[in-house]
C-alpha cells in the first residue's frame, strides 16, 4: 500500500510570441472572461479587414479603368487632362487606407528588429507606391498603380480569410469559456437569490435546476440527477450524481434539481484551470514550432535578397526600371513566409483545444508531439487498466476472540485518513456493516508497506505481504487468495490477527486499448506494487507484453530508467500522486484520472478520464497532429521553391511571367491551404 505526498511541480511554459498568432491567441490568464476579451479583439480585427477590403475593392475598379496598361489591353484610350492625378489620388487612398495594417506591421517589426511577413508586404507596396508617384511627377516609365491596388486588395482578402480560420482554431477555446454560466442561483436562508458566478466563494450553496449548467465546482448537498460532462471530459454518457458526489462547473444538469456546496471560487474551478492550460499550451512552443519560426526568419532574408538580386539582374541586362521593379515586388510578395509562419501555430491552436474537449489536457506541447515516438507504455495498474475500486472479497480472522467485524473495525480505523483505493474499499465495507470506527493514537505510515497506530491501548498494524516476509512472520495455514486479489494483514500486539482480501475489476476497455497499441507496434508493460500473481493474471488477461510487480513508489522511477537505457522511448501512465517522480522521468508522462487536480501534476499530459482507450487516442492524435504540421511545412516551403523562380522571371523568355497580383493570389492560396489542412484535424475515439 502506498501512502504518499503529492509532488507539486509544474513544467515551465514558454510564452508565445508569434507575430502571426498574436491576433488569434487568447489571453485568458486565470480569468475566463479575459479569454473572451482576446476573442472579441480578434473578431473586431476580422471586421476591420473586411471593411478595408470592400473600400479598396470599390476604389480598385476606377484605378484599373484609368490605368494606361489596362486601357491598352482592352484597346481603348480614356486618357484626359488630369486623369493621371485622379489615378494618383485614388491610389494614394488605397495605399494609406488599405495598406495601413501592413505599413503599421512593417513599423512594428522594424521596432522589434524582427522582420517578417508584414515587413515584406509593407516594403513591397511602399516601393511600388513611391516609384509610381515618381512617374506622376516626371520620371519616365509606366506607373504601378493598378498592380499596387490589386496587390493590397488580395492581401486584405487573404488576411481576412486567414484570420477567420485562426478564429476557428481558437473558437474551441472560446466554447470552453462559454461553458461557464454567467449567473448562479444562490440559496439564502429565506430565499433563492440570483448572483454573478464570479462572486461565488467556498461553502456557498447554489441551486442547479434541470437543464442548467453547474455554476461552480462543488459537492452535492441535496438531490440527485444525471449530469452531462462530455464537453469537459469527453465522456459521452451522462453520469449519475447523488448526495456527496463531486460536480464540475460547466457540466449540464439532467432532469433533477440539485443543491451544491461550492468548493472554491470560479477562478480556481476545474474549467478555469482547463481554459488556462489550453491557453498556455496554445502559446507555448515546441521544437517543431521553433524550427518553423527559424525557417520563416530565413525565408524573410531570402525574400529580400532574392528581390534585390532580381531587380539588379533585370535592370543591368537592359530591361526598363519599371520591369525590374515589378519583378522585385512580385518576388518579395510571393516569398512572404506567411504560410510557413502559420503552418504550426494553426495546428497547435486546433489540436490543443480539440484535445481539451476530448478529455486530453496538454500541459507540455513538446511531450504531446513526442507521443508519436513512443515505443513502450508503462501502465500503473490501479485505476487505469482496472477500475481502481477495491471491494472486500473476504475477511478471515485468525484469533478466536476476534470476529470478522472486529478485523474490519481495526483496519478501517487505521485507513480512515488514507485516500488509497485499498483504504477506500475497507472503509466502504465498514460503512456497509454499520461499524463505528474508533479513534487512533500515534499513527505512522510505513512507506510502501502499510500503516500502524494504537487503538484502545493496543498496537495495530495493517500491512502488505511484503512486510510479513521482511519481518519473518509466517503466513498462516490455509491462507488462500486467488490471483486477482490483493491481501492486507492485520497485526494486533505483534500477533497476526487476520487478513482482508480485496479485488479490483479489470476495465472493459483495457483489452481493446492494449490490442490497438500492439497493432501500432507499441509495447505495453504493467508496473504495480501488487504481488506477482495478481500482476501476472492482469497482464495475461489483457495480452500485455510483460509486467513488473511488487514495486515500491520510489522504485518506479528506476524501472523507467532501466527501460530508457535499453533504448526504449517510454510513456508512463499513473495517477500522478505517488507516481510523480516516475512521470517526470518518463519521456512522456501521462497523469490519469486526476480530475480537478490538474494544476499540480508533473505529467506533461493529463487524461481526465481513467479510460485506457484515451491513451491510445492521445498517441494516435499526437501522430496526426505532427503529421499535419509536417504536411503544412512541406507545402509552405515547396510552394516557395516553385513560385520564387517564376516570380523572378526565370521563364520570361518562354513567355511565362507572374504579375504582383498573381503573386499575391498564390501567396494567399498557400496560406488558405495551410489553414484548411489544420482545420481538418480530428481526434479518433
Amino acid at each position: 500500500m502506498e501512502h504518499s505526498q503529492h509532488n507539486e511541480t509544474t513544467a515551465p511554459i514558454a510564452p508565445m510570441d508569434h507575430p502571426k498568432m498574436n491576433h488569434g491567441a487568447m489571453q485568458s490568464g486565470s480569468n475566463p472572461s479575459m479569454g473572451m476579451e482576446g476573442h472579441n479583439h480578434h473578431a473586431m480585427m476580422i471586421v476591420d479587414f473586411k471593411k478595408r477590403f470592400y473600400v479598396v475593392l470599390a476604389l480598385t475598379i476606377p484605378i484599373m479603368l484609368l490605368s494606361g496598361m489596362i486601357q491598352q489591353f482592352i484597346g481603348v484610350n480614356w486618357q484626359f487632362t488630369g486623369s493621371l492625378y485622379i489615378l494618383f489620388g485614388l491610389s494614394s487612398l488605397v495605399f494609406f487606407y488599405g495598406g495601413w495594417p501592413f505599413l503599421k506591421g512593417l513599423a512594428d517589426e522594424v521596432k522589434t528588429k524582427n522582420p517578417g511577413m508584414m515587413f515584406l508586404i509593407g516594403f513591397a507596396i511602399t516601393v511600388a507606391y513611391i516609384y509610381s508617384v515618381a512617374i506622376v511627377f516626371g520620371l519616365q516609365g509606366m506607373d504601378f498603380f493598378w498592380e499596387l491596388a490589386t496587390l493590397i486588395l488580395i492581401m486584405l482578402l487573404g488576411h481576412w480569410i486567414e484570420m477567420k480560420s485562426v478564429a476557428g482554431a481558437s473558437n474551441e477555446l472560446a466554447l470552453l469559456v462559454q461553458l461557464m454560466p454567467a449567473d448562479a442561483h444562490m440559496v439564502m436562508p429565506d430565499m433563492v437569490h440570483d448572483v454573478k458566478t464570479d462572486t461565488l466563494k467556498e461553502n456557498d450553496i447554489i441551486l442547479v435546476k434541470p437543464g442548467e449548467k453547474v455554476a461552480a465546482d462543488g459537492v452535492i448537498l441535496d438531490g440527485e440527477s444525471y449530469l452531462n460532462e462530455s464537453m469537459l471530459t469527453g465522456e459521452s454518457k451522462p453520469v449519475q450524481k447523488v448526495k456527496g458526489n463531486k460536480v464540475i462547473a460547466g457540466a449540464i444538469n439532467g432532469n433533477g434539481s440539485i443543491k451544491v456546496t461550492v468548493s472554491h471560487a470560479a477562478k480556481d474551478s476545474y474549467l478555469s484551470q482547463v481554459i488556462k492550460l489550453v491557453d498556455d499550451a496554445q502559446k507555448s512552443k515546441s521544437q517543431t514550432q521553433l524550427l518553423a519560426d527559424k525557417a520563416a526568419k530565413w525565408l524573410t532574408i531570402i525574400a529580400l535578397m532574392s528581390g534585390i538580386v532580381t531587380f539588379l539582374y533585370w535592370f543591368f541586362t537592359g530591361q526598363s526600371l519599371a520591369f525590374a521593379m515589378e519583378r522585385m515586388v512580385t518576388v518579395i510578395v510571393i516569398c512572404c513566409p506567411h504560410a510557413l509562419g502559420l503552418a504550426v501555430p494553426l495546428v497547435v491552436a486546433k489540436s490543443t483545444a480539440l484535445s481539451a474537449k476530448n478529455g486530453l489536457l496538454i500541459k507540455n506541447r513538446t511531450a504531446f508531439e513526442k507521443a508519436r515516438k513512443i515505443t513502450t507504455i508503462v501502465f500503473d495498474k490501479t485505476g487505469t487498466l482496472t477500475m481502481g475500486k477495491f471491494e472486500v472479497s473476504k475477511i478471515i480472522s485468525l484469533q478466536k476472540e476476534l470476529n470478522e467485524n472486529e478485523i474490519i473495525r481495526l483496519a478501517a480505523a487505521l485507513e480512515q485518513k488514507s485516500e488509497h483505493p485499498i483504504a477506500t474499499g475497507i472503509l466502504q465495507k465498514a460503512k456497509s456493516l454499520s461499524i463505528i470506527i474508533p479513534a487512533t493514537d500515534s499513527f505512522n505510515a510505513i512507506t510502501g508497506k502499510g500503516v500502524e497506530a494504537s487503538i484502545e491501548g493496543k498496537k495495530i498494524l495493517v500491512v502488505s505481504p511484503g512486510y510479513l516476509k521482511e519481518n519473518n512472520i509466517s503466513i498462516p495455514d490455509g491462507f488462500t487468495a486467488n490471483d486477482t486479489e490483493t491481501v492486507v494483514f492485520v497485526i494486533r500486539n505483534n500477533v497476526l490477527a487476520g487478513y482482508i482480501a480485496l479485488s479490483d475489476e479489470i476495465r472493459p476497455e483495457s483489452a481493446e486499448a492494449i490490442k490497438i497499441l500492439q497493432q501500432n507496434h507499441i509495447k505495453s508493460i504493467l508496473l504495480t506494487g501488487d504481488n506477482k500473481a495478481v500482476a501476472k493474471t492482469v497482464s495475461e488477461t489483457l495480452g500485455m507484453d510483460s509486467f513488473i510487480a511488487e514495486v515500491l513508489p520510489h522504485q518506479k522511477l528506476e524501472k523507467i530508467k532501466e527501460l530508457q537505457n535499453k533504448g526504449e522511448f517510454v510513456a508512463m501512465t499513473g495517477d500522478g500522486v505517488n507516481d510523480a517522480p516516475a512521470l517526470a522521468q518518463a519521456d512522456v508522462g501521462i497523469a490519469v484520472g486526476s480530475g480537478s487536480d490538474i494544476a499540480a501534476e508533473t505529467a506533461g499530459i493529463i487524461l481526465v478520464n481513467s479510460n485506457p482507450k484515451d491513451i491510445v487516442s492521445l498517441i494516435l492524435f499526437g501522430k496526426a497532429t505532427y503529421g499535419k504540421m509536417i504536411q503544412n511545412l512541406i507545402w509552405a516551403t515547396g510552394y516557395n521553391i516553385v513560385a520564387l523562380p517564376l516570380a523572378a522571371g526565370v521563364l520570361y523568355r518562354q513567355g511565362i511571367l507572374l504579375s504582383p497580383a498573381a503573386g499575391a493570389v498564390l501567396m494567399t492560396v498557400s496560406t488558405i491551404v495551410v489553414a484548411i489542412n489544420a482545420s481538418m484535424l480530428k481526434v479518433k475515439k
